[in-house]
């Protein structure tokens, strides 16, 4: 599984949504392969893989999680529920 991130979630403040994301999968036992997009708002499209977020979603926000099956799970929110309903 990836999850599209802003930056490195391991240096992200607690509140931040890509952190929220990434600390719920780990502690339902997942091991994502985080995928850094870089950008923020405004500069979005000029970054390859926050153009690929967007294909995926139709928006260019992370988090984003593509499960190994493509299913695409988008906002942390939603990504958080993921991860407690889904287990390892």
């Amino acid at each position: 599984m990836d999850l599209y991130v802003c930056y490195d979630v391991r240096r992200a403040s607690h509140g931040h949504p890509c952190a929220v994301a990434y600390t719920a999968l780990i502690a339902a036992g997942h091991q994502p392969r985080v995928v850094k997009t870089y950008g923020c708002f405004g500069t979005d499209r000029l970054f390859a893989r926050r153009r690929t977020v967007k294909e995926l979603t139709g928006n260019y926000k992370v988090p984003t999680l593509v499960l190994d099956d493509g299913t695409v799970v988008d906002d942390s929110q939603h990504i958080v529920a993921w991860a407690a309903a889904n287990p390892v």
